[in-house]
């Protein structure tokens, strides 16, 4: 078994719980001294640093939002002067203010270990050829991924998005051994090789894939396609960027690293949840110099798992993402989460994995969900009777599962569009009522 940090990777919980809560003292410390937003904080809780005693006193913290860093839009939850700023990342603000994360030379180096680390734990080495097709710039995938390529010794091939073709070209030309995208571009790959005819040329053995939700048979499909090892990766911008969590080998679970991270996963009153239950994934950093956080609610949904791992690793895991508490939909008062739906399709057979959902609002002011997929090409028979027989199926599958019911729209292949980033699935055109 190789590790790119063995003294972290296989540290002992005890050892692992003493370096943590030493991490957490310094890290309060010094968002209280160098940042008025936590130091308010702060204040209103009536504490100060000096009562983070034991781990447990995280509870005791305040709770950062990803308004807040909204609210302090650019630089004003940075903990450290401006020129210690070797760089900056921002969302795109498509919601209102973008939110921006800066990182000192020390944070870079650290990010670029952690991602190392990642690779190294799914087999690679300085021998592969990485093609990271996802964008570089203010997006934190793009660069987040190349350094911890170039800190592992591999190959780094920067294909960023768009153009597939000659992203299939550059796999057969370059030997690209792995490659990192959204599932969705993933399987969007998989079907224009397909197309290609070149699954037989390729020399890839393993993929990396986040940003968005997938299911255990998109991973299939995916592997089945490429014939490779898909891996899932776990990120986001607040924390660091890509790669705060990541399988394993053993693909059951996300291994999120304890030296640099604490995570809480906690149900809707803020309590912690047992293992095996799911809850939202609240994120303190330990080790981030430029901008560390105070229980971050990310928003996101996943089981916590038991820590043990046959890898020998020792940190804390967490599910695969189920969903986002934030995408989650309600429908005539059910909880609906797009994840749930995919995994339903995936399973069909005469339907492809594309598919759109639509949130309408009826005369009788109810809610009315559209499932919009793709027919396989071997199901145009010509026979409405057929399509009407898959149709059923879908609404009935769907039903089973969300306990509403959605209508289905079966529309030809390739009328959804494809997408090289975050596949758009949701529309909601529902008006308030």
């Amino acid at each position: 078994m190789k590790y790119w940090q063995p003294k972290f990777e296989t540290m002992k919980h005890d050892e692992l719980q003493e370096l943590q809560l030493k991490r957490l003292k310094k890290t309060a410390a010094a968002v209280y001294e160098n940042v008025p937003f936590y130091r308010e904080k702060f204040d209103a809780l009536g504490i100060t640093p000096d009562d983070v005693k034991t781990l447990d006193d995280i509870k005791k913290l305040p709770m950062t939002r990803k308004t807040d860093l909204r609210d302090n839009y650019p630089f004003g939850l940075f903990a450290v002067p401006k020129d210690e700023i070797v760089r900056i990342h921002a969302s795109s603000g498509t919601s209102g203010k973008p939110t921006v994360v800066g990182y000192t030379a020390k944070d870079i180096e650290t990010w670029a270990d952690m991602m190392a680390r990642n690779f190294t734990m799914i087999g690679l080495d300085a021998s592969d050829v990485f093609q990271n097709a996802v964008n570089y710039g203010l997006f934190t995938g793009g660069l987040g991924f190349h350094y911890g390529i170039e800190r592992l010794g591999a190959m780094a091939v920067p294909s960023g998005t768009g153009n597939t073709v000659r992203q299939i070209e550059m796999m057969q030309d370059f030997g690209v051994t792995a490659i990192h995208c959204t599932p969705s571009y993933g399987l969007y790959l998989a079907e224009t090789v397909r197309e290609m005819g070149v699954a037989d040329k390729l020399s890839l053995r393993v993929g990396c894939f986040g940003a968005e939700p997938w299911s255990s048979s998109t991973r299939k499909e995916l592997e089945d396609a490429f014939q490779i090892k898909a891996y899932d990766s776990y990120g986001l911008s607040e924390m660091m960027g890509p790669g705060i969590a990541f399988e394993c080998q053993e693909q059951d679970g996300l291994h999120i690293w304890s030296d640099h991270y604490i995570v809480e996963i906690l149900d809707e009153n803020g309590e912690e949840v047992a293992e095996g239950e799911k809850g939202e994934i609240v994120l303190t950093s330990l080790t981030k110099e430029a901008l560390p956080v105070l229980r971050y609610r990310t928003g996101d949904i996943a089981r916590r798992l038991a820590s043990e791992c046959p890898c020998g690793r020792t940190s804390d895991r967490i599910s695969r993402i189920l969903g986002r508490a934030d995408d989650m939909l309600i429908v005539r008062g059910i909880n609906v989460f797009p994840s749930q739906i995919e995994d339903v399709l995936v399973r069909i057979e005469k339907i492809t994995d594309q598919f759109e959902i639509y949130l309408d609002r009826n005369k009788k002011k109810l809610d009315e969900i559209t499932v919009r997929v793709e027919l396989d090409e071997d199901a145009f028979t010509g026979e409405i009777g057929d399509l009407a027989a898959v149709k059923r199926v879908v609404e009935g599958d769907l039903k089973s599962v969300l306990n509403i019911r959605a209508n289905v729209d079966l529309v030809e292949k390739g009328t959804i569009p494809r997408s090289t980033g975050k596949a758009k699935r949701v529309f909601d055109r529902r008006e308030a009522i």
